[in-house]
């Protein structure tokens, strides 16, 4: 069943999707749209799932899940999985590549590869005050408190006074 993401309870689990592109207005709708329809029939071995979504700066995909109702097994988690591969083919979009860092610079978010963020803090274009997504988050009080959130409070952290010349 899907709810409301604010229905959601703080402890509710979350898994962040990040595409390496923005989506355009129509592709939003499409998306939020199939996200729906798969999460009508997301089940946990038979059983329902309490789940919701959501879908940030048209380029983040937020799935949630309130493991109070009931946990996801290893099987549904393989099923959004592969949802979101196929969200993948339909779009142009990648959204499994973990190396990709998402950081924003005024109102525009910029997605990079993992070394050309560590050349970006050499080169200062990135600091400590850069705000940055951590999409490692696993609940939603996480997602709600230390997801965006400055580099010096995230896992980015460790790139600061370590990037190799």
């Amino acid at each position: 069943m899907i709810v409301h993401f604010d229905a959601l309870p703080k402890d509710a689990r979350v898994w962040i999707y990040q595409s390496n592109r923005e989506f355009t207005d129509v592709e939003v709708t499409k998306i939020a749209s199939k996200i729906e329809e798969f999460m009508a029939t997301w089940k946990r071995h038979g059983d329902d799932l309490r789940t919701s979504y959501i879908i940030k700066y048209n380029q983040f995909i937020v799935l949630g899940v309130d493991e109070s109702f009931n946990n996801v097994s290893g099987c549904s988690i393989d099923s959004s999985v592969h949802f979101m591969q196929s969200l993948e083919k339909e779009f142009g979009i990648d959204l499994m590549d973990k190396m990709n860092t998402a950081f924003k610079v005024g109102e525009n978010i910029n997605i990079v590869s993992l070394a050309d963020f560590q050349k970006y803090i050499k080169e200062e274009k990135i600091t400590e005050s850069t705000i940055v997504y951590n999409n490692m988050v696993q609940s939603k009080s996480e997602f709600e408190t230390n997801w965006e959130v400055t580099a010096n409070k995230s896992w980015h952290k460790r790139f600061f006074g370590t990037v190799i010349s």
